[in-house]
């Protein structure tokens, strides 16, 4: 039996399901395949063998933000994908962009190959110390549904390129207990319901350091995307401080805090207070002015199995796929509204752009923020501590 006959009978088998990816590339060893030479290289049906299967890998790791997000993303996005390609979703969970990174950075090239990325100042991140790839977009024919008003900003990161798919949006908004604070309160003040010293030990807020400047920006009554006087922003971090319950940490934490009661405001993601809302709680929401907005997508770091997480990519934004995730995670997807109908629930979401221009929405600059990135998440991290 020459080469070729035997590549293509393991391959079958592989296809099939009755080899492992380990014990496909192990026997085509044994075979003479993969380790067979022409001139001390690969064989064309071994360079053949290794190229497919490395295309159709056994399985592909996803990270993400966990709770109510990723049990949509498991029904209404993974369990699908893996029923029509035979390819596993290995599920991977963080709490913060800052410690996934930390993850990557301590990982081999190829561990992690998909994770729902924060924001394009995250993407910028990721692309800054090499980890993006360079998606084929033909692959991903779903592309030409998303806003362009959100892949922009990423393309302006890669030079043109796309390494992620933006996925959602939302806002980092006022939540609050309707039954001790009232709408007009909180659309009077503003920012400022958050230092009010009559909520004292019942005010939270997001250890998240760009969070904290952002709303102490607002406070003071500073551009959060061009901050004149960081002392004020430091000075009202310590005010703030001492008046908070608590730092919290996850968003399983914010919907605990908030629907028992313990606290009775703080800055919140806008889809997990709509989670709260359609469970009965009674949490108002406020978008200030100039309210932090972002946009999350599904970002792929360099080493992974491009054909595989293409497919996955473009599975996702098959719009009866990214509208159920959108509907059980409770954001709004990327999909442009102006091409696909969202349905009924979607619109009704916080943060929502009929126009898909999301011309409504400020977004944090990604320069502006990594460049200051080391120094301001270093005191902010003095002031979260009592200093």
């Amino acid at each position: 039996m020459d080469d070729s006959i035997r590549y293509q009978r393991l391959l079958e088998r592989y296809r099939n399901g009755d080899l492992s990816r380990r014990g496909f590339f192990g026997l085509l060893g044994i075979a003479g395949i993969a380790a067979g030479v022409v001139g001390g290289g690969l064989t064309l049906a071994g360079r053949q063998a290794l190229a497919q299967a490395a295309a159709k890998p056994e399985s592909v790791r996803f990270d993400g933000w966990g709770g109510v997000t990723s049990e949509a993303f498991r029904k209404h996005a993974f369990n699908p994908y893996e029923s029509k390609t035979g390819i596993k979703v290995v599920e991977g969970t963080f709490a913060s962009g800052d410690e996934f990174l930390t993850r990557v950075k301590a990982g081999r090239e190829g561990e992690f190959n998909v994770f729902h990325a924060s924001g394009v100042f995250d993407y910028a991140r990721y692309a800054g110390l090499g980890y993006a790839v360079e998606l084929n977009e033909a692959n991903i024919p779903n592309l030409a549904l998303v806003m362009p008003a959100l892949m922009e900003p990423y393309r302006g990161v890669t030079g043109g390129t796309l390494s992620a798919v933006p996925y959602d949006y939302g806002t980092t908004g006022i939540a609050y207990n309707r039954d001790h604070i009232s709408d007009e309160e909180v659309k009077e003040l503003g920012a400022g319901i958050l230092w009010a010293e009559k909520y004292k030990n019942k005010i939270g807020g997001w250890n998240d350091w760009r969070t904290r400047i952002w709303y102490a920006a607002l406070y003071t009554g500073q551009d959060p995307n061009d901050i004149q006087d960081m002392d004020a922003v430091w000075q009202a971090l310590r005010d703030h401080r001492k008046n908070i319950l608590k730092y919290w940490t996850s968003g399983a934490e914010l919907m605990s805090l908030l629907a028992s009661g313990e606290i009775h405001v703080t800055e919140a993601w806008s889809g997990r207070v709509a989670a709260l809302q359609q469970q009965g709680h009674n949490i108002g929401y406020h978008d200030p002015k100039n309210g932090f907005a972002w946009q999350e997508c599904l970002m792929v770091l360099k080493g992974s199995p491009m054909a595989a997480t293409e497919e996955l990519l473009d599975f996702m934004l098959e719009p009866e796929v990214a509208i159920a995730v959108a509907e059980g995670q409770n954001y709004p997807p990327s999909l442009d509204p102006t091409k696909v109908d969202l349905g009924e629930k979607i619109p009704k979401l916080p943060a929502y752009d009929a126009t898909g221009q999301l011309a409504h929405l400020t977004f944090a600059r990604p320069d502006y923020w990594n460049g200051n990135e080391q120094e301001w998440a270093k005191m902010f991290g003095r002031i979260e501590k009592g200093y």
